[in-house]
């Protein structure tokens, strides 16, 4: 099977390449790339005035299998991802059971090869049961199939814990995602501490409670050598730590959820629980912190932390409804009208916070159009525009802030192994 994508704007960053080129796929492998190639191929894809990307890479999502199938499925989960433009998603642990053992991870993978379009690479749970008492079998884990290593959902308060987990990932060479919240500091918050916290009656989340572990953190990776990631980023502080670290020499990346780079608290207008997401979204002068970390390349990645829910769970108010949003299939759409057509980013940098770098931070063979590699391939139309209707999603989970929101950049195509799995 051949498939030659004609004249789309090839943004490559492995291979510094940012030009109109056509790309030649051979058996499901990147098998030419030049301008006008004169090839014979089964399928011909017209991708002028288009993006080309690897295909994208999303650190951090929750498929709720097993254990939550009501909120969202592994096969459901993944043709929202499809259709989001991402080739590679890394689920996060908190399912029921936690993906702790190696027959939870065994599942994982054996399910999504069953029924995913798309590459699943679980992330394996640092403690037993994420109850922060007992660490993990982390190498078997990684035998099966883990990518990482997180306790998303909660930090690990246990730092002795954590320090023997870090350790252990650095000796295996796999990374640690943190979800940074100092527990004994939330006490029933359900959105950012603050004037409008208080206006709407709810109780707030200070900057703090994500700022503390934060910092530890990157203390334990430092003396432990481990790669940390952190994830979902929301405070001015985080992006003030990270550059201090990366500029001593700490192993240390960071993400930014798209809600994050959009929403500040300003734009919670009643107690509706579309906009309760952990950590929340924070003050205006938060918001423009993250925005300037990702300008200047102090954050390294995009991701969407997609997080489905059952509608009767989001239907409570913000104090008792569930954390979380879904972002599978608006990430694309936010990012190129919040930041790319904003000249936050270039669509060049857009391809490697969302594909480049966390291949780079997983240590895994994509991420890149060079020839000889595998074709995962995402292609944009950036004029396109679509207003987010949350009845469009191939998601079980409706669960968005973004519901009627004007968006300009859309995905149109999405291969996996030289095979389109989702088209427009």
């Amino acid at each position: 099977m051949t498939t030659l994508i004609k004249g789309g704007r090839v943004l490559d960053p492995a291979t510094k390449t940012d030009k109109v080129m056509d790309i030649l796929i051979k058996d499901g492998i990147v098998a030419e790339r030049g301008e006008n190639l004169d090839a014979v191929a089964d399928e011909i894809i017209e991708a002028e005035g288009c993006y080309v990307m690897p295909g994208l890479i999303d650190l951090h999502v929750h498929l709720r299998e097993p254990g939550f199938e009501h909120k969202e499925t592994i096969e459901t989960g993944t043709k929202a991802m499809a259709k989001g433009g991402f080739t590679s998603v890394c689920p996060m642990p908190n399912t029921k059971p936690a993906t702790d053992c190696v027959d939870v991870v065994k599942y994982v993978v054996d399910k999504a090869k069953e029924v995913s379009p798309i590459n699943v690479l679980p992330v394996g749970a640092v403690t037993l049961g994420q109850a922060g008492k007992e660490l993990t079998d982390i190498e078997a884990m990684k035998n099966a199939g883990i990518c990482a290593i997180s306790e998303d959902g909660k930090s690990v308060m246990d730092s002795g814990i954590y320090r023997e987990a870090m350790k252990e990932a650095a000796r295996l060479g796999i990374p640690v995602l943190a979800h940074c919240e100092d527990i004994n500091l939330v006490r029933g918050g359900a959105m950012n501490a603050g004037a409008k916290a208080e206006e709407l009656g709810i109780k707030g989340i200070s900057n703090a409670v994500e700022d503390i572990i934060t910092a530890r953190d990157i203390m334990i990776a430092k003396e432990t050598g481990a790669t940390l990631h952190l994830c979902h980023c929301s405070t001015k502080d985080s992006v003030r730590m990270i550059k201090e670290a990366k500029a001593e020499g700490i192993k240390v990346t960071g993400e930014v959820c798209p809600h994050h780079f959009t929403l500040c608290e300003d734009d919670i207008k009643c107690d509706d629980s579309n906009y309760k997401m952990n950590p929340p979204v924070r003050s205006r002068e938060d918001l423009e912190a993250l925005i300037q970390g990702l300008a200047d390349g102090t954050f390294d990645a995009i991701s969407t932390d997609h997080a489905p829910h059952h509608a009767d769970e989001k239907a409570k108010g913000m104090a008792s409804a569930p954390f979380g949003i879904v972002g599978s299939e608006t990430a694309v759409e936010l990012t190129m009208t919040e930041l790319v057509h904003k000249g936050v980013i270039t669509p060049y940098q857009m391809a490697e916070k969302m594909s480049y770098n966390p291949a780079k931070i997983l240590g895994i063979d994509k991420g890149s159009l060079d020839i000889g590699k595998i074709a995962d391939i995402t292609i944009i139309n950036p004029d396109m525009e679509h207003t987010i209707t949350a009845s469009e999603f191939v998601s079980k989970g409706k669960n968005t802030p973004f519901e009627g929101y004007k968006a300009k950049g859309v995905v149109v195509r999405t291969i996996v192994d030289g095979k389109t799995v989702y088209v427009l």
